[in-house]
Protein backbone atom coordinates (compact mmCIF):
# COMPACT_ATOMS: atom_id res chain seq x y z
CA UNK A 1 0.00 0.00 0.00
CA UNK A 2 1.11 3.41 -0.88
CA UNK A 3 0.89 6.16 2.03
CA UNK A 4 0.85 9.93 1.29
CA UNK A 5 4.12 10.50 1.51
CA UNK A 6 4.77 7.65 -1.39
CA UNK A 7 6.22 5.04 0.67
CA UNK A 8 5.13 1.10 0.42
CA UNK A 9 4.04 -0.86 3.08
CA UNK A 10 1.18 -2.30 5.60
CA UNK A 11 -1.52 -0.16 6.44
CA UNK A 12 -2.28 0.38 9.99
CA UNK A 13 -4.12 -1.85 11.91
CA UNK A 14 -7.83 -0.97 11.97
CA UNK A 15 -7.99 0.09 15.70
CA UNK A 16 -4.49 2.34 14.97
CA UNK A 17 -6.09 4.43 11.93
CA UNK A 18 -7.82 7.72 13.08
CA UNK A 19 -11.75 7.92 13.19
CA UNK A 20 -13.37 9.79 10.76
CA UNK A 21 -14.32 12.82 11.73
CA UNK A 22 -17.65 13.02 12.70
CA UNK A 23 -20.26 15.91 11.71
CA UNK A 24 -20.47 18.21 14.85
CA UNK A 25 -23.87 17.47 15.39
CA UNK A 26 -23.23 13.78 15.83
CA UNK A 27 -20.39 13.92 17.82
CA UNK A 28 -22.21 14.43 20.94
CA UNK A 29 -24.23 10.83 20.37
CA UNK A 30 -20.69 9.46 19.28
CA UNK A 31 -19.56 9.93 22.71
CA UNK A 32 -22.32 8.87 24.60
CA UNK A 33 -22.39 5.55 22.20
CA UNK A 34 -18.65 5.19 23.42
CA UNK A 35 -19.32 6.13 26.96
CA UNK A 36 -22.40 3.66 27.14
CA UNK A 37 -20.81 0.60 25.46
CA UNK A 38 -17.64 1.33 28.38
CA UNK A 39 -20.04 1.27 30.89
CA UNK A 40 -22.68 -1.48 29.73
CA UNK A 41 -19.08 -3.72 29.50
CA UNK A 42 -18.21 -3.23 33.11
CA UNK A 43 -21.30 -3.39 34.52
CA UNK A 44 -22.34 -6.69 32.99
CA UNK A 45 -19.17 -7.76 34.47
CA UNK A 46 -20.48 -6.51 37.92
CA UNK A 47 -23.65 -7.43 38.06
CA UNK A 48 -22.53 -11.48 37.46
CA UNK A 49 -20.01 -10.60 39.92
CA UNK A 50 -22.72 -9.38 42.57
CA UNK A 51 -25.13 -12.46 41.14
CA UNK A 52 -22.75 -14.88 42.40
CA UNK A 53 -22.37 -13.32 45.41
CA UNK A 54 -25.83 -13.49 46.57
CA UNK A 55 -25.61 -17.02 45.52
CA UNK A 56 -22.63 -18.82 43.55
CA UNK A 57 -25.04 -20.59 40.94
CA UNK A 58 -26.88 -17.08 39.60
CA UNK A 59 -26.16 -15.80 36.13
CA UNK A 60 -25.21 -11.90 35.73
CA UNK A 61 -29.24 -11.22 34.94
CA UNK A 62 -30.46 -12.61 38.33
CA UNK A 63 -29.00 -9.38 39.90
CA UNK A 64 -31.44 -7.05 37.88
CA UNK A 65 -34.11 -9.09 39.25
CA UNK A 66 -33.43 -9.00 42.70
CA UNK A 67 -33.25 -5.17 42.00
CA UNK A 68 -36.89 -4.98 40.55
CA UNK A 69 -38.40 -7.07 43.22
CA UNK A 70 -36.87 -5.28 45.88
CA UNK A 71 -37.45 -1.91 44.81
CA UNK A 72 -41.31 -2.86 42.98
CA UNK A 73 -42.34 -5.35 45.09
CA UNK A 74 -44.24 -9.12 44.06
CA UNK A 75 -44.50 -8.58 40.00
CA UNK A 76 -46.32 -11.19 37.41
CA UNK A 77 -43.42 -12.82 35.22
CA UNK A 78 -45.14 -10.93 32.26
CA UNK A 79 -44.76 -7.13 34.28
CA UNK A 80 -40.90 -8.50 34.72
CA UNK A 81 -40.13 -9.82 31.06
CA UNK A 82 -42.15 -6.53 29.74
CA UNK A 83 -39.91 -4.26 32.03
CA UNK A 84 -36.36 -5.94 31.35
CA UNK A 85 -37.46 -6.20 27.41
CA UNK A 86 -36.65 -9.97 27.25
CA UNK A 87 -39.10 -13.19 26.12
CA UNK A 88 -41.66 -14.69 28.44
CA UNK A 89 -39.52 -18.06 28.06
CA UNK A 90 -36.33 -16.24 29.17
CA UNK A 91 -37.67 -15.15 32.20
CA UNK A 92 -39.40 -17.63 33.25
CA UNK A 93 -36.14 -19.80 33.00
CA UNK A 94 -34.28 -17.37 35.44
CA UNK A 95 -37.09 -17.24 37.39
CA UNK A 96 -37.26 -21.31 37.29
CA UNK A 97 -33.44 -20.94 38.03
CA UNK A 98 -34.05 -18.74 41.28
CA UNK A 99 -37.09 -20.48 42.68
CA UNK A 100 -35.11 -23.80 42.84
CA UNK A 101 -32.49 -21.97 44.68
CA UNK A 102 -35.20 -20.22 46.91
CA UNK A 103 -34.37 -17.35 46.54
CA UNK A 104 -37.87 -15.94 44.75
CA UNK A 105 -41.04 -18.15 45.34
CA UNK A 106 -44.69 -17.69 43.61
CA UNK A 107 -47.60 -16.99 45.31
CA UNK A 108 -51.46 -16.31 43.48
CA UNK A 109 -52.28 -13.02 42.41
CA UNK A 110 -55.44 -11.85 44.85
CA UNK A 111 -56.72 -9.95 41.50
CA UNK A 112 -56.68 -13.12 39.09
CA UNK A 113 -56.34 -16.67 40.51
CA UNK A 114 -55.27 -18.07 37.16
CA UNK A 115 -51.57 -15.77 37.28
CA UNK A 116 -49.02 -15.63 40.26
CA UNK A 117 -46.53 -13.05 41.25
CA UNK A 118 -43.10 -13.64 41.80
CA UNK A 119 -41.22 -12.50 45.07
CA UNK A 120 -38.20 -12.48 47.09
CA UNK A 121 -38.26 -15.10 49.90
CA UNK A 122 -36.70 -13.99 53.33
CA UNK A 123 -33.46 -15.70 52.05
CA UNK A 124 -33.27 -14.12 48.92
CA UNK A 125 -34.05 -10.47 50.30
CA UNK A 126 -31.06 -10.90 52.96
CA UNK A 127 -28.58 -12.45 50.51
CA UNK A 128 -29.60 -9.45 48.10
CA UNK A 129 -29.30 -6.46 50.23
CA UNK A 130 -26.08 -7.48 51.74
CA UNK A 131 -24.36 -7.39 48.15
CA UNK A 132 -26.56 -4.48 47.35
CA UNK A 133 -25.03 -2.46 50.71
CA UNK A 134 -21.51 -3.51 49.73
CA UNK A 135 -22.11 -2.21 46.26
CA UNK A 136 -23.70 0.88 47.34
CA UNK A 137 -20.38 1.46 49.50
CA UNK A 138 -18.07 1.06 46.10
CA UNK A 139 -19.97 3.20 44.74
CA UNK A 140 -19.88 5.87 48.08
CA UNK A 141 -15.79 5.22 47.39
CA UNK A 142 -15.65 5.52 43.97
CA UNK A 143 -17.69 9.13 43.77
CA UNK A 144 -15.99 10.54 46.96
CA UNK A 145 -15.01 13.73 45.59
CA UNK A 146 -18.29 13.77 43.51
CA UNK A 147 -20.64 16.78 44.67
CA UNK A 148 -24.21 14.96 46.25
CA UNK A 149 -26.11 16.90 43.22
CA UNK A 150 -23.52 15.59 40.41
CA UNK A 151 -24.37 12.33 42.40
CA UNK A 152 -28.09 13.35 41.79
CA UNK A 153 -28.17 14.78 38.04
CA UNK A 154 -26.32 11.82 36.94
CA UNK A 155 -29.29 8.67 38.80
CA UNK A 156 -31.76 12.04 37.35
CA UNK A 157 -30.18 11.63 33.82
CA UNK A 158 -29.70 8.16 33.73
CA UNK A 159 -33.74 7.48 35.16
CA UNK A 160 -34.44 9.56 32.20
CA UNK A 161 -32.55 7.63 30.05
CA UNK A 162 -34.04 4.22 31.07
CA UNK A 163 -37.78 5.65 31.11
CA UNK A 164 -36.96 6.62 27.53
CA UNK A 165 -35.99 3.15 26.64
CA UNK A 166 -38.91 1.24 27.79
CA UNK A 167 -41.13 -0.32 25.59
Amino acid sequence: MTSPGGRTGPAAPPDERPAPAAPPAEREFLALERELAVFLRRARAQSGEMAREVHPELEPAAYGLFVRLDDAGPQRATELSGYFGVGKATMSRQLRALEQLGLVARDPDPADGRASLVRLTDEGRDRFRHVRDARRERYVRKLADWDRAEVAELARLLHHFNQRSEG
